[in-house]
């Protein structure tokens, strides 16, 4: 398992993935996120893995280490960059306010993450890390994958963007004249960078050329 970097993680990023569709979008998220030079807490579920390798052609190892080790590899990490996290790895930093990182994404978002988040739920370290980014007022974004909306659903995401928390559905737009699935996957990738403050050149802003 993943011993982890403890150091600097108030100026990190969490990200995490669960078993909604749309994985490509988290996937691009960490791949920005590594480019960007953001020491990065990442945590997969186990349904996560199994959306990863329905939608892409990547195949996600079942340990944190490997995934670590293979994640890195991948996009070119700098060593010590990228953690990986299990789900009951209760040390690593993101499970305490006292180390938590300055913003956490979840992406893609289930509605059973959503309505854990809403309600304190902390059954394992990604429901944790979400409930310490509320209580420590950090950046918390769900970029929630499911339609139609139940009125749960939308009660739960009430509660929370009350709470501060950003709700940030995986919905592209198409002004920018999309050509690929690429295309869409940026524009929602984007709109999540933005929120984080972080740089980005992955399409043309309102206006803009």
């Amino acid at each position: 398992m993943s011993t982890g970097n403890t150091t600097g993680t108030k100026n990190s990023i969490a990200l995490a993935m669960t078993g909604a569709s749309g994985v490509a979008y988290g996937l691009r998220l960490l791949q920005c996120l590594i480019d960007a030079g953001e020491d990065v807490h990442l945590m997969i579920s186990k349904a996560a893995q199994i959306v990863i390798a329905m939608e892409t052609d990547i195949k996600i190892s079942g340990t944190p280490s490997e995934m670590q080790q293979q994640l890195t590899d991948l996009y070119k990490a700098k060593q010590g960059q990228l953690n990986v996290w299990g789900k009951e790895q209760w040390a690593s930093p993101v499970a305490s306010g006292s180390g938590a990182p300055r913003a956490m994404v979840v992406c893609p978002c289930t509605s059973a993450f959503l309505s854990a988040a809403a309600n304190g739920t902390s059954s394992d370290l990604m429901e944790r890390a979400a409930d310490v980014a509320i209580k420590e007022n950090n950046k918390l974004i769900l970029v929630h994958r499911e339609t139609p909306l139940s009125a749960i659903h939308l009660e739960n995401s009430l509660k929370l963007a009350r709470l501060g928390v950003t709700i940030l559905p995986g919905n592209p737009g198409f002004y920018q004249n999309p050509t690929s699935i690429e295309d869409l996957v940026d524009f929602i990738v984007a709109r999540i960078l933005d929120q984080l403050d972080i740089e980005h050149e992955l399409l043309p802003r309102w206006g803009e050329q």
